[in-house]
């Protein structure tokens, strides 16, 4: 199953005739109608003037940190306010403030064509903005869709395809036709584009000109090196030669994990799109400087960024453009339904990488759906996380998994935005997603999406296709990093992830504990930092059996680039665990893979092994007493401790019917000296009102306990002074 998803193009799609490369700098910039009326923008990046100032300085602007999404789209005959304008109306009672425009950009297009088109989005934008909503438009970066072009015309056969297309390491192009992926219909063309070929030209001239309609921000789809044909694009000329000029290197002739100039382009292709990425959102904002960038990354914490080539934590922190995370879930037409409660510590993971690879930029997600009450507890995990949702029905995107569903989520979104987007996570401790051993530590076939690989009775479409290989149980780093999420989640620890690139002191400074699991490969800048962070008092978790072996690029080290750290050598037999003092912090070390036999047993001795030290160095002030499948995040707002709670105690082991299960447990907080209780409050989607409601507090010695009962979602809100 692929992690990228869209609904079918519709058959009256037309197809156009190519352009060159050279003859596209005066044909992508349309002759747009002239300047709206009061309710629209007055001139290409204005604001429309119901919106506040846009924030400047890389902040991202407002609207975009509170976005409660929705698909809308039109067919090429729309009449503005006979076919738009009630698309726009529907959405917004449906308490939807931001759209995104998905139309017909995914097709090989003429420039008069696509001319034309733009003067179609202009209208539609100018609707939107007079009804208080933003548009954001989707335009596929690299996939160039020709509608009946495997027997007629299409862009690889008779336009630059042929010489613009990714190809594989061995030459192959990385061009295919319909029903291999559910979002190129039977009889259709799909080519994907080199971004180092004249494609980058073309594309950015139609960001420009798509940037100029007034959009207030471009969604940049699959940015990736598809694999659902070939594996391991980018092998064209176009790209051989930014290689050769980068690292001085040829392409290797063929995929091998102990080349290291193979390891090289897995890691150069990162580095490569990430580049693309910040391509595309510099041309929109040299129309627009106004203009904000989110780019559609399906590739989350597990291997899939190894295969295609997308890191989105890369761009953790570029101005301006940020992402729009596509987490999937387990059946194409079953949702989460048959998760297993393992499953769901694996979403919690995804969304919780999602969060911290956008840093402090907001994280648009998807919010995959079956039915009513699947979707809506899918939807509570991604606002736990703080993610902003991206309501849709699998597989396609066109659709509500349930319109009355998605008016009460997001009405509960609007009424807590600031405590749900502007609250500081309270979380001491990080858990480190190491880019680099995700790519070279033991790499395997699978992309360990989830954990349960076996199709439940009844169940026709399953993300794993019953591939044991694809299991995260079956990723020896994958599976200790996920393992130690679902110990933290089953333990009611808050703690936050950490992503690699471009790691800094200043990312390491809200933990007092940082969780490397199975941490073998890191550059010396990392270790620099890991190394600093533990001599200023910080402790850190270390797991596995080669922690530090390899530099950042895979290979070998001569001698363990965190030893002083770890308190021995290469050379040193390998202890079991061991505790060590460094500077004024402590290295806490378990050779044996816990949290991967966490991941996949779920014994209580696994978990204690790396949770001891982790609750010895930071006692959480907020605790849960409850069913360790209540998932717990805690933030903070002012004098607000706001608690969410996340209730999937009906998943078991094995996978069942989905139904929810009202969970009773008690919260307590430590209260801080001099401070006390003045209110406690409580909120949820889950039934008629997202209004809080005044819940009972008692207090023994220095703590505060709330008791309260969860359906799908719970935030409680206590305020001292």
């Amino acid at each position: 199953m692929s992690g990228m998803r869209r609904f079918n193009r519709r058959a009256l799609l037309r197809t156009g005739l190519g352009v060159s490369g050279g003859a596209l700098a005066s044909q992508l910039l349309p002759r747009l109608p002239g300047p709206s009326g009061p309710s629209g923008p007055s001139g290409p990046g204005a604001e429309p003037a119901w919106a506040p100032a846009a924030a400047r300085q890389g902040l991202f602007p407002e609207w975009s940190r509170f976005a409660r999404l929705a698909d809308g789209t039109f067919d090429e005959d729309a009449d503005p306010l006979r076919d738009m304008k009630p698309v726009i109306t529907a959405l917004k009672a449906q308490n939807v403030n931001v759209i995104e425009l998905d139309t017909i950009l995914s097709n090989w297009l003429t420039p008069a064509e696509f001319t034309e088109h733009m003067g179609k989005v202009k209208s539609f934008t100018e609707l939107a903005h007079a009804a208080g909503i933003r548009v954001v438009m989707y335009y596929p970066s690299l996939e160039l869709i020709s509608a009946g072009g495997e027997k007629g015309p299409s862009f690889y056969k008779d336009g630059e395809g042929k010489s613009w297309v990714q190809r594989s390491l061995d030459g192959k192009p990385n061009v295919f036709y319909g029903s291999l992926v559910v979002w190129v219909d039977p009889g259709d063309e799909s080519c994907w584009l080199s971004p180092n070929s004249p494609w980058r030209e073309y594309y950015l001239g139609r960001i420009k000109a798509l940037t100029a309609t007034g959009v207030d921000a471009i969604w940049p789809d699959v940015p990736i090196y598809f694999d659902g044909a070939l594996s391991w694009c980018d092998g064209s000329t176009w790209a051989a030669d930014a290689f050769k000029a980068d690292t001085g290197l040829a392409l290797p002739a063929r995929d091998d994990f102990t080349s290291l100039p193979f390891r090289r382009y897995v890691e150069w292709r990162h580095r490569n799109l990430n580049q693309w990425q910040l391509d595309i959102a510099a041309a929109g904002r040299s129309v627009n400087p106004g203009l904000v960038t989110f780019v559609e990354t399906v590739s989350m914490d597990y291997q899939y960024a190894t295969l295609v080539g997308l890191d989105g934590a890369y761009l953790r922190k570029a101005e301006g453009v940020s992402h729009v995370w596509e987490v999937d879930i387990l059946g194409n037409y079953d949702g989460m339904r048959h998760a297993t409660a393992t499953d769901w510590t694996c979403l919690i993971s995804m969304y919780k990488y999602a969060r911290a690879a956008s840093g402090a930029k907001p994280a648009w997600a998807f919010s995959y759906g079956w039915k009513a009450d699947d979707a809506s507890l899918v939807m509570a995990e991604l606002l736990a996380a703080g993610c902003n949702p991206y309501e849709v029905k699998s597989p396609f995107k066109d659709a509500s998994t349930d319109k009355a569903m998605r008016t009460r989520m997001y009405a509960f979104v609007a009424a807590n935005q600031e405590k749900l987007y502007d609250a500081v996570p309270a979380a001491e401790v990080g858990v480190y997603h190491s880019s680099a051993s995700r790519d070279f530590v033991s790499p395997a076939a699978g992309t360990g999406m989830y954990a349960n690989t076996k199709m439940p009775s009844g169940v026709t479409d399953w993300w794993a296709g019953g591939s044991p290989e694809e299991s995260c149980t079956e990723q020896a780093w994958l599976g200790e990093f996920r393992g130690t999420v679902k110990a933290l989640v089953y333990a009611h620890i808050p703690f936050a992830t950490v992503t690699s690139p471009h790691l800094e002191a200043a990312d390491l400074a809200p933990y007092r504990v940082l969780m490397l699991p199975n941490l073998q490969a890191v550059s010396d800048g990392e270790a620099a930092v890991l190394r600093e962070y533990v001599a200023g008092g910080g402790t850190v978790v270390i797991t596995g059996p080669a922690p530090t072996a390899l530099d950042g690029l895979g290979t070998a080290r001569s001698e363990y680039a965190l030893a002083d750290v770890l308190g021995f050598r290469k050379g040193d037999p390998l202890p079991a665990s061991k505790q060590n003092r460094f500077g004024s912090g402590t290295c806490w070390y378990v050779k044996n893979l816990a949290g991967h036999s966490y991941l996949a047993s779920t014994d209580q001795a696994s978990a204690d092994r790396i949770l001891a030290p982790v609750l010895a160095a930071a006692p959480p002030s907020v605790r849960l007493t409850g069913d360790r499948r209540i998932h717990m995040e805690v933030s903070r707002l002012g004098d607000d401790t706001v608690v969410q709670l996340v209730n999937f105690t009906c998943f078991g082991d094995t996978p069942a019917a989905f139904k929810t299960t009202p969970a009773a447990c008690s919260v307590a907080l430590e209260l801080p000296a001099g401070k006390r209780v003045l209110s406690a409050t409580v909120s949820s989607p889950d039934g008629a009102s997202p209004a809080p409601q005044p819940v009972a507090w008692q207090v023994a010695g220095t703590a505060a306990t709330v008791s309260l009962t969860v359906g799908q979602y719970s935030l409680l809100t206590v305020t001292t002074g």
